[in-house]
C-alpha cells in the first residue's frame, strides 16, 4: 500500500510510504519550472466546489492522477502555494482543469473562489508525482469521496477519451446529490453512494467488483482518494474483500 497526503487546503504532507512505479517517468526538467497560466473558464460544480480551466502555454502533458503546484503572489510580495490534483484528461490541448473546494479561511482556495476571474493569471508548476498516476495500462478500481474524486475523474476521462478497452470502475461517495462533483458526467462505469440516504460505503458496494465474477484477469489496481477517515475505511474494506495490499494506492487530505 502506498500513499501520500495533503492538508485541508491541499498543502503537501510527507507520505508515510511512497513509491514511484518504474514505468512512470516523472520529475522532468519542464515540470520543475514555474509557468504563467491563464484562467479561461470558471465552472461551478457544487455549492462548495468549482472547476478552474487554465491555459498553460508550455504544458508538457500529464498522467491521470498527477497533481501540480499553484502559486499566488500578492502585491506586497507575499506568496502562497498549494498542491492540487489535475481533473482533466491529458488531451494535448495545453489546457488543464483543477476542481477545488472553497475551504473556509483558505488563502489559495478562498482567492480563487471569491476574487479570481476569467482572464486572470496564476503560476503553476508540474505535473508532479507518479505514484498515484494511472497510465491506462491495467484495470483500475477507483474509490473517491467528496473532492477526492478529482484525480479519479482524470482517469475516467482518459479512459473514455483514449477509448481504452481494459476495465475501469469508479465508486464515488458524497453526502447528498447536491454535494456530488461532476454529477452530470457519470456513466455505466460509476456507482454513486449517497451517504446521508444510504449510509457509508460498505462491503456490498465492492462485492460485485471483487468477487470471482467481477474481478478482471490480473486483478485490479486500486486507487483511493478522500479524507483520512474515508481512506482508512475504504482501504480496510478492500483488504477484507481480498484486494492485495501492495496494489492499493492512497491519496488523502485533511
Amino acid at each position: 500500500m502506498t500513499e501520500t497526503a495533503y492538508d485541508d487546503e491541499g498543502a503537501f504532507v510527507p507520505p508515510t510510504r511512497f513509491a514511484v512505479p518504474g514505468r512512470i517517468a516523472v520529475n522532468n526538467r519542464a515540470a520543475a519550472l514555474w509557468q504563467r497560466a491563464l484562467i479561461t473558464e470558471i465552472r461551478r460544480e457544487t455549492p462548495a466546489a468549482s472547476t478552474f480551466r487554465l491555459k498553460v502555454p508550455d504544458w508538457q502533458g500529464h498522467l491521470p492522477g498527477q497533481h501540480l503546484m499553484l502559486r499566488l503572489t500578492a502585491a506586497d510580495g507575499y506568496v502562497a502555494q498549494r498542491h492540487y490534483s489535475i481533473a482533466s484528461a491529458p488531451d494535448g490541448s495545453g489546457e488543464i482543469e483543477l476542481t477545488l473546494d472553497h475551504v473556509v479561511g483558505g488563502e489559495v482556495s478562498g482567492h480563487l473562489h471569491t476574487v479570481a476571474r476569467v482572464g486572470d493569471t496564476v503560476e503553476v508548476r508540474g505535473p508532479l508525482s507518479g505514484f498515484f498516476a494511472w497510465p491506462g495500462d491495467r484495470p483500475a478500481l477507483l474509490l473517491g469521496a467528496g473532492s477526492g474524486v478529482v484525480p479519479l475523474m482524470s482517469m475516467v476521462r482518459h479512459h473514455r477519451l483514449a477509448g481504452l478497452a481494459l476495465p475501469l470502475r469508479l465508486i464515488v461517495s458524497a453526502r447528498t446529490p447536491e454535494d456530488l462533483i461532476y454529477a452530470d458526467e457519470y456513466g455505466e462505469e460509476t456507482t454513486v453512494v449517497l451517504t446521508r440516504a444510504e449510509g457509508r460505503l460498505n462491503a456490498g458496494h465492492l462485492a460485485p467488483l471483487l468477487g470471482a465474477d467481477g474481478r478482471p484477469d490480473g486483478g485490479w489496481e486500486a486507487y483511493i482518494c478522500g479524507s483520512n477517515g474515508f481512506a482508512e475505511h475504504a482501504s480496510r474494506l478492500l483488504v477484507e474483500a481480498g484486494q492485495p495490499v501492495d496494489r492499493i494506492r492512497i491519496e488523502r487530505f485533511g
